[in-house]
């Protein structure tokens, strides 16, 4: 637009401006015409039907295959192992090529989302199970004692327990300040040591 409102300029030719700018007569043309008339404007930067067709319109198997690839339920013969463990983009995009699609791992992330409506989410503690009829009762006698202890001067204690952990050289999450190049090195398989076997953390106030 810039070059085509220069060549609107009386002081410039199309000739000149297409010279200095390397910009076609014809587009200086179409911009000229659009700036005359900016109601005629639409937004759109192709014409409709311009463009290579995507690959989902191309190749109608693609997003079949790509679906059955990340959906377990259809993953294949139900009697034989699972096929994939890992996810991954990259790899998503090689099963698809022994397939017969030739496909990127980044047209693999948009079919994902924009096709498939796939997201990467978390897990969410949800499913806490059938709650026990007395677990009221249980910590209203549990309150009553500590405060009966309290009011005549005896301490009561509370111990919370937490999630069962493995104990050894094994990968958590998280991560801590080391120098450069020197991670902290870990197990590969988190088996549990028959020595060590598993720690219950806790807090005693």
């Amino acid at each position: 637009m810039t070059a085509a409102a220069e060549a609107l300029s009386p002081e410039t030719s199309i000739a000149e401006v297409s010279r200095a700018t390397g910009v076609a007569r014809s587009t200086l043309g179409r911009g000229m015409k659009d700036l005359n008339n900016p109601d005629a404007l639409t937004g759109e930067i192709r014409r409709a039907g311009a463009g290579r067709p995507s690959l989902a319109q191309s190749c109608p198997t693609l997003v079949e295959d790509l679906g059955k690839l990340v959906e377990p339920a259809t993953m294949g013969d139900p009697m034989r192992p699972l096929l994939w463990v890992s996810k991954s983009h990259q790899k998503l995009a090689v099963a698809l090529a022994e397939l017969g699609h030739k496909v990127s791992a980044n047209t693999v992330a948009k079919l994902l989302v924009d096709v498939l409506g796939f997201r990467r989410q978390v897990k969410r503690k949800t499913r806490e199970g059938a709650s026990h009829p007395d677990r009221d009762a249980q910590f209203e006698h549990i309150n009553e004692v500590a405060t009966c202890f309290l009011a005549q001067g005896q301490p009561a204690i509370s111990v919370d327990t937490k999630k069962k952990e493995l104990v050894g050289d094994f990968k958590n999450g998280g991560s801590d300040y080391r120098p450069q190049g020197c991670p902290d090195r870990v197990r590969t398989h988190d088996f549990r040591d028959k020595d060590l076997g598993k720690a219950v953390p806790h807090g005693v106030y």
